[in-house]
């Protein structure tokens, strides 16, 4: 658990997992710096709990360095990820372990369940059936085989950190699973890196993409990379830029488009492209040719009806 500025939150975080089914488990809270009494709390629980939570204390270097850093103290046959923010149901890790022992498989993925404040929900099945990539965008959701994690850590310094993690595993992974029920409960409405106005630092995801691709090599999951593109570049990345208020949203989303294309020069020839639904494919089309104005009056049209 990577813990920063997260006060009002952490308790209930750490009860949820202290609380959890599956009994032979740690609990590793990673001070990431926090300048509130992150650090205060952590001390309460590291002594009430000794035989289950450890801590370790950093100074900032972002979620990435300070899962990191857990990883390293970690010594279960499974690892998992929770944001301090966040709670988990208290069979979620039993769920998932389970699912990876019975079925041999490498990573299990749940749902997410999405959490006002006003008690508002918003389910997320994180997951495309026949596509285990589709399950990308988070590692908190998961549980990741030891073994298969290997030396695969998160990037540093860099933001979409747990995309570029759980895209690597599940890329390596012999099998993967899911479970399709929201065992991982999200708070929403606080500020986040998905719901930034910092245009520039969203060239972080080219980064990533840039990493996955020298990690698979030339022989590797090309068309593996090409989902993860279309899906979290000329997509996600793009549609979230053409929302921003920035000035420097359109030179992001250049810079952004033009990678796409130098990786895809003919866009409606890729299997990835063409397996996606045709509003999907509606949309991609428009951000790939540089339309994604019109691609947002599309989308906003159509949550209106």
């Amino acid at each position: 658990v990577p813990v920063y500025k997260a006060e009002a939150y952490l308790e209930k975080c750490v009860d949820s997992l202290l609380d959890q089914t599956l009994r032979d488990l740690e609990i590793i809270l990673v001070n990431d710096g926090s300048p509130d009494r992150c650090q205060e709390i952590i001390d309460r629980y590291t002594a009430a709990h000794p035989e289950k939570i450890r801590s370790l204390t950093l100074d900032n270097g972002g979620q990435g360095r300070a899962r990191n850093r857990g990883m390293e103290l970690a010594r279960g046959e499974f690892l998992g990820f929770v944001d301090s923010d966040d709670w988990v149901r208290e069979d979620m890790f039993e769920k998932l372990v389970t699912a990876c022992e019975e079925q041999d498989a490498d990573v299990a993925v749940c749902a997410i369940e999405g959490r006002y404040d006003d008690g508002r929900t918003d389910l997320q099945p994180c997951w495309r059936e026949g596509e285990p990539l589709s399950a990308a965008g988070s590692s908190s959701n998961k549980v990741f085989r030891r073994s298969a994690v290997g030396d695969i850590r998160f990037p540093e310094g860099l933001w979409y950190e747990d995309f570029g993690f759980s895209a690597k595993l599940l890329m390596r992974a012999r099998k993967t699973v899911y479970v399709p029920e929201p065992l991982y409960y999200y708070r929403l409405g606080q500020p986040s890196t998905m719901h930034n106005q910092n245009a520039r630092k969203n060239l972080d995801t080219l980064e990533i993409m840039e990493d996955l691709s020298e990690f698979i090599g030339p022989e590797g999951d090309r068309e593996g990379f090409n989902y993860l593109l279309i899906n979290h570049v000329l997509l996600d990345s793009v549609n979230r830029l053409a929302c921003q208020k920035g000035r420097e949203k359109h030179e992001v989303i250049f810079l952004m488009r033009s990678y796409v294309r130098r990786c895809i020069p003919k866009l409606g020839a890729c299997p990835s492209f063409r397996r996606e639904s045709r509003n999907r494919r509606i949309v991609m089309r428009l951000n790939y040719w540089g339309l994604e104005r019109l691609s947002q009056l599309l989308l906003r049209l159509k949550k209106a009806l």
